[in-house]
C-alpha cells in the first residue's frame, strides 16, 4: 500500500514537472518580447529651444499681426498692463520694442498646467537671433542667437542667359550669385559672360534645426570665362584682418579698378571710332561703352579718385561726372538721372562708392550709363582696359597656401571640365 502511494505521488510530481517545462516552452517568447520592448526602447533626449526645455512648458506659436504691438500681444495672453509697462521700460536699453514689425514669428512659453501663465514672450528679430522677455520676478529681456550650423556644399552651372539664372537653374540661392560676382567684379565683366561659360563653387549653407537660412563663406570658386579659368581661394594672410581672394597663383583678385561701374545690365554700344548716332542719324566716334539699364540704377566709380568735373552738358552727355583716378586715369560717366549724395566738384571718391543714378539726360533715346575712360588724356575702349592687382600672397606664405588650395584646385578642375 505504501508503495502505491509512493509511487502515485511520484507520477504526479513528474507531471507537474512536465507541466511547468510546457508552460514555460509557451509563455517564454512572450516574457521575451516583453524584455525585448523594455530594452530596445530609450527615452527621447529632451527638445531644447531658445535655450529651455521646450517640452516642459505649453507653447503657442504665432505672427505678429498688422499694427499690433507688445502690449496688444501680451494682453491676449493674461499679462497684466502692469507687467507690460516694466517690460518696455526694461527693454530699452536691449531691444526697442517699437520695432517689433508684423508678419515676424513669436512664440509664448506658458506653464504646462490647467493655468497656462504666460512665463516666456520670445520675438525672433531675424532668422539668427531673437530677443527673450521673462514675464515674471524680475522680468529680464536679453536677446540671444539661434545655434547656426555651417554645411559645406557645392554647386555648378552652365551659364544660359546670366549668371543669376544659372544659379536659380541649379537650385542654387540667388544671393550665391550675388557673392560670385562680388569675388569676380574685378577680373570678369559680367555683361560680357557668354552661353558656355560655365562656374563650379564650394560655399558654407547656413542651417538652424536642418532648415536653410541663406549663404555663408565661399571657399574656393572657378569660373569658366571665354575658354579661360578664373579661380579664386579665399586666404587669410594676417589673423588680425579680414581674408581675401586669390588666384592659383597668389595674386589678388582685387584690382585698382572694377572691371564694370554698374550691376546687372546690358551692354547696348561698344566703344567706336565711327558709329551711327541713334538719334542725330550721322556716323561719329563713340568712345565709350553705353550700358542699358533701368532709370535710378545706381552708378558706382571704378576706382579710387577725385571728382574733377560735374556738370550738364545740354548737347550731349546731360548730367555727366568726371573722376581723375591718379597721373594716368581719368573716367567719365554720362546720361546720370541724378548725382549721389555729396558728391561735388573736389569730393575724394572710393573704389565701388555709389556716385550717381543711370538716367537719360543729355541726347539719349532711354536710360543708360556712357562710360568712358582716358588713358593719358587719350579715349581708350573700358572693355580692353588692364588693372594691375592688389597686394598678392606673400612669399613667406606663398608654401601654406598652394598647399591648401592644391585639393581644392583639383576638385573645382575636375568638376568644370
Amino acid at each position: 500500500m505504501l508503495k502505491k502511494k509512493i509511487w502515485i505521488i511520484g507520477a504526479l510530481v513528474v507531471t507537474a514537472i512536465i507541466a511547468l517545462l510546457i508552460v514555460l516552452l509557451v509563455i517564454k517568447p512572450f516574457f521575451s518580447d516583453v524584455e525585448d520592448i523594455f530594452t530596445e526602447v530609450e527615452p527621447l533626449p529632451p527638445v531644447i529651444k531658445y535655450g529651455f526645455v521646450i517640452d516642459s512648458f505649453y507653447v503657442e506659436e504665432d505672427v505678429v499681426e498688422k499694427n499690433e504691438n507688445l502690449s496688444n500681444i501680451l494682453l491676449k495672453h493674461g499679462v497684466s498692463m502692469g507687467v507690460i509697462d516694466q517690460l518696455a521700460k526694461k527693454s530699452v536699453a536691449v531691444f526697442d520694442v517699437r520695432k517689433i514689425r508684423s508678419g515676424k514669428p513669436y512664440s509664448i512659453l506658458k506653464t504646462n498646467d490647467t493655468l497656462q501663465t504666460a512665463q516666456y514672450f520670445i520675438y525672433e528679430n531675424d532668422v539668427e537671433h531673437y530677443t527673450v522677455f521673462q514675464l515674471f520676478d524680475s522680468l529680464k529681456i536679453y536677446q540671444e542667437y539661434h545655434d547656426v550650423v555651417l554645411q559645406k556644399d557645392t554647386m555648378s552651372g552652365i551659364i544660359t542667359s546670366s549668371l543669376w539664372n544659372a544659379i536659380i537653374e541649379s537650385g542654387g540661392n540667388p544671393d550665391l550669385a550675388v557673392r560670385l560676382s562680388d569675388i569676380y567684379e574685378w577680373t570678369i565683366d559680367f555683361f560680357a559672360i557668354q552661353k558656355e561659360d560655365a562656374f563650379y563653387v564650394v560655399y558654407d549653407k547656413k542651417m538652424i534645426d536642418g532648415e536653410f537660412i541663406g549663404t555663408g563663406d565661399i571657399h574656393a570658386a572657378l569660373f569658366s570665362h571665354e575658354k579661360k579659368n578664373y579661380y579664386a581661394f579665399y586666404f587669410q594672410q594676417d589673423t588680425t584682418i579680414a581674408g581675401a581672394y586669390y588666384d592659383e597663383n597668389g595674386q589678388s583678385l582685387k584690382r585698382q579698378f572694377l572691371k564694370a561701374p554698374l550691376q546687372y545690365s546690358r551692354i547696348s554700344s561698344t566703344f567706336s571710332n565711327s558709329r551711327m548716332h541713334p538719334v542725330l542719324r550721322i556716323r561719329r566716334p563713340h568712345h565709350g561703352v553705353d550700358y542699358a539699364a533701368p532709370a535710378g540704377t545706381p552708378v558706382r566709380s571704378i576706382g579710387n579718385g577725385k571728382v574733377i568735373a560735374k556738370a550738364y552738358q545740354k548737347g550731349g552727355g546731360g548730367n555727366y561726372l568726371k573722376i581723375k583716378h591718379n597721373n594716368i586715369y581719368t573716367t567719365v560717366y554720362m546720361h546720370l538721372q541724378g548725382f549721389a549724395k555729396g558728391i561735388s566738384e573736389g569730393t575724394h571718391v572710393s573704389q565701388g562708392q555709389i556716385i550717381g543714378y543711370v538716367g537719360s539726360t543729355g541726347i539719349a533715346t532711354g536710360p543708360h550709363l556712357d562710360f568712358r575712360v582716358f588713358k593719358n588724356g587719350t579715349p581708350i575702349d573700358p572693355l580692353k582696359m588692364e588693372s594691375p592687382p592688389a597686394t598678392p600672397v606673400s612669399k613667406n606664405l606663398m608654401p601654406k597656401y598652394l598647399q591648401q588650395i592644391e585639393p581644392l584646385k583639383k576638385a573645382l578642375l575636375s568638376k568644370i571640365q
